[in-house]
């Protein structure tokens, strides 16, 4: 598809025909690819994803497979250490070792939709899925809905909204946590990850309190990225509003947010930064964020009108 081409209609449609793929499409840009079955390497850790993403004239903002990272894959859910088991992809992180390759890297299956459909402006999947453990365990099953919509060519944004539960059915507690739980500083990633494309290293990230500095391991209502493209003229903008984690015992799980600039683009409110979420048998931990999607760099004010217009409840 040409990156030129321009969304001129605000309904969106739904193209399920290729199998193990759903393309989200507005006007005729295809904004959105939802990868629910693939064939790549185990260690990868087979989960679905959204790429590629793009603004609604054209642009791509993620990127899939980088050599860096292969297991980076646009925009996912994931979890980096759950008991033990690795549903994030590659090395598992010990501490005084590094980066340590290990056979635990499980997998989350699609099980099937609930929900896939287009009403006009908006584009609804509601999906179920079961966390496998790389020994062929169930570990937790999950409910996950994506909603696309609030298209405005005018200001020439659409947004995402993700909502997911899951629940621990492996019969014990599970222990979710991140490097940073494990003894690496600024290195909570764990949750809904988005990597961006490469050439938008560098890029600008702006808080509600503070633009242009890193943001690793603060806490914020909102976090916007904003670079320009490769090539393509113009630039983007992602602002991702940090929204809600509860579990079933404590109503408010804090995120934190995990973001680089370099050595890559990368993005993720993680409920276990700091400190590890332990789900007993049959308890669920509730995500809920959204994503707002940019066709060019936007400025603090932009930034803060269209945060305030995406705002989420506290809660669920």
């Amino acid at each position: 598809m040409s990156t030129t081409t321009t969304a001129t209609e605000t309904a969106l449609a739904l193209d399920a025909t290729t199998p193990g793929r759903t393309v989200v499409r507005a006007g005729d840009v295809d904004i959105a690819t939802y990868v629910h079955d693939g064939d790549f390497p185990a260690n990868e850790s087979r989960k679905p994803y959204l790429h590629p993403l793009r603004t609604l004239d054209g642009a791509v903002v993620t990127a899939y497979r980088p050599h860096d990272h292969r297991w980076h894959k646009g925009l996912q859910m994931t979890a980096s250490h759950v008991s033990g088991q690795n549903f994030w992809g590659g090395g598992t992180y010990v501490h005084g070792e590094g980066y340590v390759p290990k056979d635990n890297v499980g997998q989350m299956r699609h099980d099937g939709f609930d929900t896939a459909r287009s009403s006009g402006g908006t584009v609804e999947l509601v999906e179920r899925l079961t966390w496998i453990s790389s020994g062929g365990q169930e570990w937790a099953r999950e409910v996950r809905s994506h909603r696309f919509g609030s298209v405005d060519p005018a200001r020439g944004t659409w947004t995402l909204d993700f909502d997911t539960e899951i629940t621990c059915t492996r019969g014990e507690p599970l222990e979710l946590g991140s490097p940073t739980t494990h003894g690496r500083p600024s290195a909570g990633y764990t949750g809904y990850f988005w990597r961006g494309p490469r050439g938008w290293t560098g890029g600008t990230i702006t808080t509600p309190d503070r633009e242009g500095e890193d943001a690793m391991g603060t806490l914020s209502a909102w976090l916007a990225y904003s670079s320009p493209h490769d090539e393509v003229d113009g630039g983007g903008t992602l602002l991702v509003l940090a929204g809600s984690a509860s579990t079933t015992s404590n109503p408010e799980v804090p995120l934190t947010w995990f973001v680089r600039h370099a050595p890559f683009p990368a993005i993720a409110p993680s409920f276990a930064f700091h400190d590890e979420v332990v789900l007993a048998d049959g308890e669920s931990l509730r995500l809920r964020h959204r994503v707002v999607v940019g066709d060019r760099i936007w400025g603090r004010e932009e930034i803060e009108e269209v945060a305030a217009a995406n705002a989420l409840d506290a809660t669920p």
